[in-house]
């Protein structure tokens, strides 16, 4: 422990020996550089400027209003009487994509045909015609043996549109 506490105690003393404090060259190279004529600031690129663009329309219609047939068709697609339920209770799969739903199967008995559904979590559904499916209000049509057919609502913007869509039977 007496060692340690003197090695301690010396070890400052040596590292302050062992120290230079000659910073002639230093002085020297800060006179010199203080020595220099100063150097010129270069002057700021001059700034070109842009020729302008005049739109001439020409008895044209104006670009940045929708044109009268557009406007006549969103109105339509307002007007066409589709659009989801809200008061609807959702089901269980119209939480999934129809991307990430796959068939798996179909069951049949006494003329009523189902569909099994596999999520990406592993589970298995059972489907029938009259069920929802797809996070855009899918109705399931008709089931056969190797797809589902439906009928999405999807927006678009102004309104709502009717889609159809299918849901192939999968392979592993």
């Amino acid at each position: 422990m007496n060692m340690r506490k003197y090695l301690l105690l010396t070890l400052p003393w040596l590292l302050a020996a062992c120290a230079n404090n000659d910073m002639s060259d230093l002085r020297t190279y800060v006179d010199e550089v203080r020595g220099r004529p100063p150097s010129g600031i270069e002057p700021i690129p001059e700034i070109k400027q842009a020729i302008g663009f005049v739109y001439e329309d020409k008895g044209r219609r104006d670009p940045f209003t929708p044109p009268e047939a557009e406007n006549e068709a969103a109105e339509a697609v307002l007007d066409n009487g589709i659009r989801p339920d809200p008061n609807r209770r959702k089901e269980e799969l119209e939480s999934f994509t129809l991307d990430s739903l796959r068939m798996v199967g179909t069951l049949e008995q006494n003329d009523e045909t189902w569909a099994l559904i596999k999520t990406k979590d592993g589970t298995i559904h059972r489907v029938s015609p009259g069920n929802y499916m797809g996070q855009n209000d899918g109705k399931i049509t008709r089931i056969s043996e190797d797809k589902i057919e439906l009928i999405e609502i999807v927006p678009t913007g102004n309104g709502f549109l009717e889609r159809e869509a299918a849901v192939a039977l999968g392979e592993e």
